[in-house]
């Protein structure tokens, strides 16, 4: 069979070892995945009352309009239910408006590194690729907005960035936004907006009544801690999301998924209880870094970024014998550090008892 040529020049999405595989290769009993950037708090108890009502309208096809989350999550933000649309995690919605916006003879301009998924689709959609590298970890907003032309349909800004957890000030996003052409979109993708706690971060939702061409992206997934149900989302001017509903498949966000929403949504105390303990979390590593002198990124997010002496690749390799699973940077654009997802104090100060071993190890070795 033929397919797209350009298909061939990607790799499908590898989520990486499962704690089992780790186990039976290693003979370990125990292991700690912090790798994917998953809520180590789980979801809130509310989640699991609203899923135990499920099983007896297994039979019947969700709401394909998803109304009651529309309802709720559009009361929440502070916008227009008709300014909502949803997705099957923002994988999804990632892939939905690159399907929708991009062709050959377009462009994305993104920055280098930042989530994996922007990159994927533009490709698959043949649109010419304009990367960016970071500034100092941080989106360089001003080289985006020079590469940006009358053929950028999108150009993502990653707020906070996946993977270093930096971000850009919402000042910044609404500069850039404003001298962009109208015929592009300007992505703000927020997944991580909840963990974010820089005094001049603010997001962009704030900006949507100004500007037609942006859009803001939001997920479940992270601190509401349904990762397994996939939910994302995004907000952008009414007009805008008629159109892009046209590339939504027909029900394609699950009953489990909306209810499991619903019920994450109607609880903000756990989500704030979570909040404060990825906070405590940060400092932990933050701590360690500064006591070895180590680089890293304050983390807007629930991970962190950190070079320890060594290659990505052999770091993650030592954790991962000992137990540890966490993301090399070698695959993530950044070869010389490890980014770890936030866990909780336990896990955390195990991570780092480990890691306090490979870092006196390579600097033995130096001598």
């Amino acid at each position: 069979m033929i397919v797209k040529k350009q298909l061939s020049t990607l790799k499908a999405y590898s989520p990486g070892k499962t704690i089992d595989e780790v186990k039976r290769q290693y003979g370990l009993t125990k292991i700690v995945k912090l790798a994917s950037n998953e809520n180590p708090f789980g979801s809130s108890p509310k989640v699991g009352e609203a899923l135990a009502e499920l099983p007896g309208k297994l039979a019947l096809y969700p709401d394909g309009a998803a109304y009651a989350l529309r309802q709720k999550t559009a009361g929440h933000l502070g916008v227009q239910p008709e300014q909502l649309l949803f997705g099957s995690g923002l994988d999804e919605v990632i892939q939905m408006v690159s399907r929708a916006l991009l062709e050959k003879g377009t462009n994305v301009v993104m920055a280098k590194p930042t989530f994996s998924q922007y990159r994927h689709h533009a490709i698959i959609e043949n649109a010419e690729l304009r990367e960016v590298p970071l500034k100092d970890g941080v989106h360089d907003l001003e080289a985006m907005l020079a590469q940006v032309d009358e053929n950028t349909r999108i150009a993502w800004i990653c707020n906070p960035n996946n993977p270093t957890g930096t971000y850009v000030s919402k000042e910044e996003v609404q500069s850039f936004a404003a001298r962009v052409p109208k015929t592009t979109l300007v992505i703000v993708d927020e997944a991580y907006f909840e963990y974010a706690s820089a005094p001049d971060y603010a997001s962009a939702l704030e900006l949507l009544p100004d500007y037609e061409n942006l859009m803001v992206m939001r997920t479940f997934s992270k601190a509401y801690g349904i990762a397994a149900l996939r939910m994302g989302y995004a907000v952008a001017h009414a007009d805008l999301i008629g159109q892009l509903e046209v590339a939504r498949l027909p029900f394609n966000t699950s009953a489990a998924a909306q209810v499991a929403a619903l019920a994450a949504l109607e609880d903000q105390q756990f989500l704030q209880n979570c909040v404060a303990a990825n906070q405590e979390g940060l400092q932990q590593y933050y701590d360690f870094c500064e006591k070895h002198g180590l680089k890293y990124y304050p983390s807007q997010g629930n991970f962190i970024f950190m070079e320890v002496g060594k290659p990505g690749d052999e770091v993650f390799q030592q954790l991962l014998q000992k137990g540890y699973i966490v993301r090399s940077g070698g695959g993530l654009g950044l070869p010389e550090g490890i980014r770890i997802t936030v866990g909780s104090k336990e896990e955390n100060e195990e991570i780092i008892a480990v890691l306090e071993q490979v870092v006196q190890e390579t600097k033995e070795t130096a001598l």
